[in-house]
């Protein structure tokens, strides 16, 4: 069996201001959906950034989810090929700004 996702972010931020959303954001979407082994770790994070790339998300959350994909085996040769792919169906000033949180991310790596 696969690493065991574990969250707690949610009840950490919000368990008091909002304990649904944190449950739902802890016990759900991780607990149970990053858990969920019919999707790969690895193509589960290299999904996760294309959907919110794809959505202009492009704060702390996308880079959360860069630093978990490099942790789970994307290179940065990997990551920009995805990132170039992605621009031409969800918006070059997009993959502009998800490049410069993937720099950050993948600067200390020396990978391909």
């Amino acid at each position: 069996m696969a690493e065991k996702i574990v969250q707690t972010a949610g009840r950490k931020a919000l368990g008091e201001f909002a304990p649904d959303f944190a449950h739902y954001n802890d016990d759900v979407l991780f607990g149970e959906n990053w858990n969920n082994e019919d999707i790969d770790l690895k193509t589960r994070c290299i999904i996760t950034v294309v959907a919110l790339m794809a959505s202009g998300v492009t704060d702390s959350s996308l880079k959360y989810h860069l630093e978990n994909a490099k942790a789970h085996g994307v290179t940065q040769k990997e990551m920009a090929a995805i990132i170039t792919h992605t621009a031409f169906y969800a918006g070059w000033p997009k993959a502009w700004a998800v490049f410069n949180l993937a720099k950050e991310v993948y600067k200390e790596s020396d990978q391909q």
